[in-house]
This record gives structure tokens, sequence and C-alpha cells, in this order.
């Protein structure tokens, strides 16, 4: 399976979108390493063409990949290189969501100044488009309140947690409203 070619489509762009569609349906299904053959060729096949949204999403998936297999080092590297790109996009949502896991992944490092920017800047997004899928923005407010927590700020963790909760309830989720809860309850 490592050299199926890509579904065919209108253009280059269609092609690295089935690789990536391939590659997380192969994450999905915890088949790690067809999941980095097809997110690694979308971003070789990304790299030749002229749309840098193609290559931030590829670059994105292959980082989730990295993430997956403990590279975080590697994935940050690869969400750096992605979210510049996604700046250049017409898509402020993609640009969100990369700079939320480039900012998981640099928490999980001890990087908290640069992971607070990383959230800064997806939340600035998700709050200021009324379209934003409440659970990707559920998931950046949940992200920048266990940052708030890890940096001993326990009154803009409790914001941010019952911001999460209601986002998490609007997109029906009740594993997150439940968690904020537990949060909430923990923060009195």
């Amino acid at each position: 399976m490592s050299d199926i070619p890509p579904e065919t489509g209108t253009g280059p762009r269609d092609a690295v979108e089935s690789l990536i569609r391939r590659g997380m349906a192969a994450r999905r299904e915890d088949r790690p390493d067809e999941a980095m053959r097809h997110m690694k060729a979308a971003v070789r096949l990304a790299r030749f063409g002229e749309d840098p949204l193609a290559l931030a999403r590829a670059l994105h998936g292959q980082a989730n990949v990295e993430r997956d297999g403990g590279n975080a080092h590697a994935a940050v590297a690869l969400y750096l290189e992605a979210v510049p790109l996604c700046r250049q996009g017409d898509d402020p949502l993609i640009l969100a969501h990369t700079a939320r896991h480039l900012g998981d992944v640099l928490r999980e490092l001890g990087e908290f100044n640069k992971a607070a920017q990383c959230y800064a800047e997806a939340l600035a997004v998700y709050r200021a488009d009324p379209a934003a899928p409440p659970l990707d923005a559920a998931n950046a407010v949940r992200s920048a309140a266990i940052l708030c927590e890890a940096q001993n700020e326990p009154d803009q963790a409790r914001q941010l947690w019952l911001e999460a909760r209601d986002l998490y309830g609007v997109a029906g989720v009740e594993a997150g409203v439940s968690e904020s809860a537990s949060h909430l309850e923990r923060l009195r």
C-alpha cells in the first residue's frame, strides 16, 4: 500500500487532499506506518504546488502522526512550518486549529509562554468567527484552561473552564461538559 496513487481530481490540491484523507483514515484505524506514508506523500506533493494551504494541511497531518508516535519535537517543527502558511491562506479556522495543536505540543514540552501565544491566536480567531464550530472552539479554550492551571492562574483557568463547559454543551459533547465541571469544582 505504500505507493498507492492518489485519487484523481481536478488538480494537485485534490491529490494532496486525497492523500491526507487516506492518512487520516489510517490514523483513525491505528495504522501509524500507513498514516505516515500517506502524510509524507501529501507533504512531498504539496511542496511542488503553489497552494500554501494544501501544504499547511499536509504538514499538520504529518505533525499529528508524529505526535501520536511520541515525536513531539518533530511535530513542533512541522506545526511551526504550517502556521505561517495558514496565515497566507483564506481560511482562518485552519490557522486556529493548527495553532492550537502547536500550542498543545509546546505545553506538553513545558514551553508555556510559546503555548500561550498559540492559544491566544487560536482563541482570537474562534471568538471572532460566529461560524466557528463550537467543538473546535471548546477544544482551544480547554487547552488554554489547562495551561492556566499549569501556570497557577486559577482565576483565568476558572473563566476558561466556564467558557469551555458552555461550548461543549452547545456542541453536545457531554464528556467535555463533565471534564469542565470537574475542573471548576477543583478550582473552587
